[in-house]
């Protein structure tokens, strides 16, 4: 049994197995349709979510198999004051995969010390969401045919995206990849992440403010939304949301093939007229994270 915190805890090889078998789900979905009949999922949400639960529960039924759960803390026994190691083991019983979304760092890996089934991590505070970084290399891989000779763009909230922290890890592996880190001052990438991953594995990066100076050298863009659920006061928030605002005039200089990204849900940090440009591919990356759970779903359960 193995279980799937952080992104790092699967191997280079062990990623690129995974987005094959995605993309033989994607091309013949009724090979896939009855592999896990009788096994249940359970979707452990402490914290909201659209995509992300609906994605693993929508991959599982696809699958034949069947969810269990629940989609806020106080809609469990936690609001009672049950640990999180009380739920798991209790859940435990009643399923054979968990997938878990909690705002504490760590959460998930206290979690699957004291399992016994699998448990995924469905994103943990501000520190990791490793199936959004499945689902984001899938769509890399899709789109623009390569994982490596990249050029990429991470955008706005870069201190307490998890999304970014993790796809900056699983990017760093493959060769000829430059970052550019596009944040306002306050919400710069912090110093572990530029020392124990960039400089460690000498990754090219540019840290700038200014969205529009390097647009023309991008063959992905991904955006985020500065997250009001990660500010200590309103003030902050207010003051930062709307630093970055993607339309078409900052596009103007842009690649014709530039691949957009978002982990999404969107505010306002990319304007709605860009959801025509054939660029935009942040709504096909939605549609992407199911295969990618349904493949991990089945790795996970050791199903072939």
């Amino acid at each position: 049994m193995k279980n799937l915190i952080d992104i790092t805890d699967l191997s280079k090889n062990e990623i690129e197995e995974l987005i094959k078998v995605a993309k033989n789900i994607m091309q013949e979905p009724e090979k896939f349709s009855e592999k896990c009949k009788h096994k249940k999922l359970a979707t452990l949400f402490f914290e909201p979510s659209t995509r992300t639960r609906l994605s693993f529960e929508s991959a599982m039924i696809e699958l034949g198999g069947n969810v269990i759960g629940f989609s806020s803390a106080s809609s469990s026994s936690t609001a009672k004051g049950e640990s999180v190691s009380d739920t798991i083991r209790v859940v435990g019983c009643y399923s054979d995969i968990i997938a878990m979304r909690h705002p504490k760092e760590g959460a998930p890996l206290v979690a699957a010390l004291k399992s016994t089934v699998p448990i995924i991590n469905a994103g943990d505070g501000g520190h990791n969401h490793p199936t959004q970084t499945l689902t984001d290399l899938l769509t890399i891989s899709c789109e623009k045919k390569r994982l490596d000779n990249l050029t990429i763009g991470l955008c706005g909230d870069l201190k307490f995206g998890r999304t970014v922290h993790s796809l900056i890890s699983a990017m760093s592996r493959y060769k000829n990849i430059k970052f550019v880190l596009i944040s306002p001052e306050e919400l710069k990438i912090p110093e572990y992440i530029k020392e124990e991953i960039l400089e460690k594995n000498h990754i090219e990066y540019v840290e700038t403010n200014d969205i529009e100076e390097y647009m023309k050298d991008l063959d992905i863009l991904y955006m985020t939304r500065v997250q009001k659920e990660r500010f200590f006061n309103e003030e902050d928030y207010v003051r930062l949301k709307d630093y970055y605002i993607l339309n078409k005039n900052k596009l103007e200089n842009a690649k014709k093939d530039l691949c957009i990204l978002h982990p999404l849900p969107r505010v306002n940090e990319i304007s709605v007229e860009v959801d025509d440009d054939p660029r935009a591919c942040y709504f096909k990356q939605a549609r992407y994270g199911k295969y990618i759970r349904m493949a991990l779903i089945l790795k996970l359960l050791d199903i072939k």
